[in-house]
């Protein structure tokens, strides 16, 4: 079995081992608005939910789960169809080894391959770390909602940044379903494109 780093979509038997990478940004941050981890059945939903449209990637080093990352709907109304809310959470064992850039770049060439056009971030402020990595990345700032979450006793703003991932058209087509672009020699191209950067 190979030990080079891989990314790859999230399967079923990923939940528990991604599940312990989010849990304490659950239980000790405000990271994340969510008070309870959820349960394994609960996110499984969630995670097979999301890959009937968008990619949930993970990343793989020595056959360990390093991190993770996928793109929600940023609303449901059909007008928002092209874009989408990207997340990443890397284990402690892996910060500072490339992981989020690595999740980011394959994440966003799979969406552009999509057809999607725009991408969101929500953070919760104060975070230098994610602003700076959002930023570098080539997020933009576009506004914040004060005080819009309460948790571990304190309210808290949420900043968001935004990046336009391809030109816009004046007649978008819906965005490709995953099943249709799996096994495309881009698809394996765009899967692949983080690796790189992994340390």
């Amino acid at each position: 079995m190979s030990s080079l780093p891989t990314i790859r979509l999230a399967q079923p038997s990923d939940v528990e081992k991604i599940l312990a990478i989010y849990a304490p940004f659950v239980q000790h941050t405000a990271i994340t608005f969510e008070y309870e981890v959820p349960a394994p059945q609960d996110f499984h939903d969630r995670m097979m939910q999301t890959l009937t449209f968008a990619p949930w990637l993970v990343c793989e080093v020595q056959q360990q789960i390093a991190g993770y990352a996928y793109a929600g709907k940023h609303r449901n109304r059909m007008a928002y169809q092209w874009s989408v809310e990207l997340s990443v959470y890397v284990h402690e064992n892996y910060y500072r080894k490339g992981i989020a850039q690595a999740l980011y770049t394959s994440l966003i060439a799979l969406l552009q391959l999509q057809g999607y056009y725009n991408v969101y971030a929500g953070i919760t402020l104060p975070n230098p770390p994610s602003v700076s990595f959002h930023e570098h990345f080539g997020f933009t700032p576009v506004g914040i909602y004060r005080q819009v979450g309460f948790k571990l006793g304190a309210w808290h703003d949420v900043g968001w940044w935004k990046m336009d991932i391809q030109p816009k058209t004046g007649f978008p087509l819906p965005p490709k379903g995953l099943a249709n672009l799996q096994g495309l020699p881009q698809w394996e191209e765009a899967l692949t494109k983080g690796l790189p950067y992994i340390k």
